[in-house]
């Protein structure tokens, strides 16, 4: 028993100090280039797609360019867009054939303007492409899922050996020797798979702490959206619409945006964004933005991607991938998001 304690511990050393190295350097793979350049970028930090559309729906509605009325139908007012997201919503909104906002808004988010944010977050370091730590993620799971069923296996031996040999004192019990490098591979084992699904590298949470800080003050509807999330939309009305779009389901598979292309239906809980370039892979799960609401949290969530990009998903993601961001289970690149 002691021969076997001792491999248990060779094993799960072995494996852990391996894991921890893969995940760390994975962090370091992309250096930080900058911080957050404008609020839809917050916005995807934040929530992930959803966000970033919630935050330009409130835009357009502020100002009178959309109207937004029960039950959950938009209509455009004033087709002028200032930003490739706002564009995005109204070439969308022109070809709804019904103009519901939830349909509008999953549109949206898969449109490549939208798409194109978090692209351009993960290659300045601030997100982690979706997909690119899976196998850390699911080296880090295996690891906690074998080291917990060692537990009961571990108190069956000891049992076993007591049966067997009761009347020596052969020492501590087996469960006793090998407790510690059990719990210590499952902690570690989750610890880093967490760690490995996140959407939002450190400079990415550190960008987005610096922008809330700057614009604490803003009171713009983007603003308040982008970095609160739904809850903090100023009309009542159209809070209770946007809330009542985000959770809805998103569909079925094969839904085509206005561009032409056809994704795959994921819900927005999941943190990873869905690139354009590559619609066929599959969206993963982990938290895509760093708060909750409109999304998940890329900050920690699953992982794989939507898309060529992110979501390996994020579709972001914060409560809740990813998409942004995960994000297994990382983008909100589906129907409903927090508020």
């Amino acid at each position: 028993m002691t021969l076997l304690a001792v491999l248990v511990y060779l094993a799960v050393g072995a494996s852990s100090v391996a894991l921890i190295i893969r995940v760390s350097a994975a962090q370091r793979r992309h250096p930080a280039g900058g911080g957050i350049h404008d609020v839809y970028e917050a916005a995807f930090l934040s929530g992930g797609p959803a966000r970033v559309v919630d935050a330009a729906l409130a835009a357009l509605h502020a100002d009178g360019r959309l109207a937004i009325g029960g039950p959950g139908i938009v209509a455009v007012r004033n087709p002028v867009a200032h930003d490739p997201v706002e564009r995005a919503l109204l070439d969308e909104l022109a070809v709804a054939p019904t103009g519901a906002l939830h349909t509008l808004r999953i549109a949206a988010m898969r449109s490549p303007g939208v798409q194109a944010i978090g692209d351009g977050l993960a290659a300045r370091g601030l997100m982690v492409p979706p997909g690119q730590n899976r196998g850390p993620a699911v080296w880090g799971l295996t690891q906690g899922i074998l080291c917990v069923l060692a537990l009961p296996l571990a108190f069956a031996l000891t049992v076993v050996s007591f049966l067997a040999d009761e009347s020596v004192d052969s020492g501590p019990p087996f469960i006793a020797l090998v407790l510690p490098a059990l719990i210590a591979g499952i902690v570690i084992g989750f610890v880093m798979a967490g760690r490995a699904r996140r959407r939002i590298s450190t400079a990415g949470r550190d960008a987005l702490r610096s922008y809330r800080v700057q614009y604490a003050q803003a009171y713009s509807p983007a603003h308040l959206v982008a970095l609160h999330g739904l809850r903090a939309v100023p009309d009542p009305a159209l809070q209770a619409q946007l809330t009542a779009a985000a959770r809805v389901p998103a569909g079925v598979r094969g839904a085509h945006s206005a561009s032409g292309h056809s994704y795959t239906s994921y819900p927005d809980s999941v943190a990873v964004w869905c690139a354009g370039s590559s619609p066929g892979s599959g969206c993963g799960s982990s938290s895509c933005g760093g708060s909750s609401g409109g999304g998940s949290s890329c900050g920690g969530g699953s992982s794989s991607s939507c898309g060529g990009s992110s979501g390996g998903s994020s579709c972001g993601g914060s409560s809740g991938g990813s998409s942004c961001g995960g994000s297994s289970g990382g983008s909100s690149c589906g129907g409903s998001s927090s508020s």
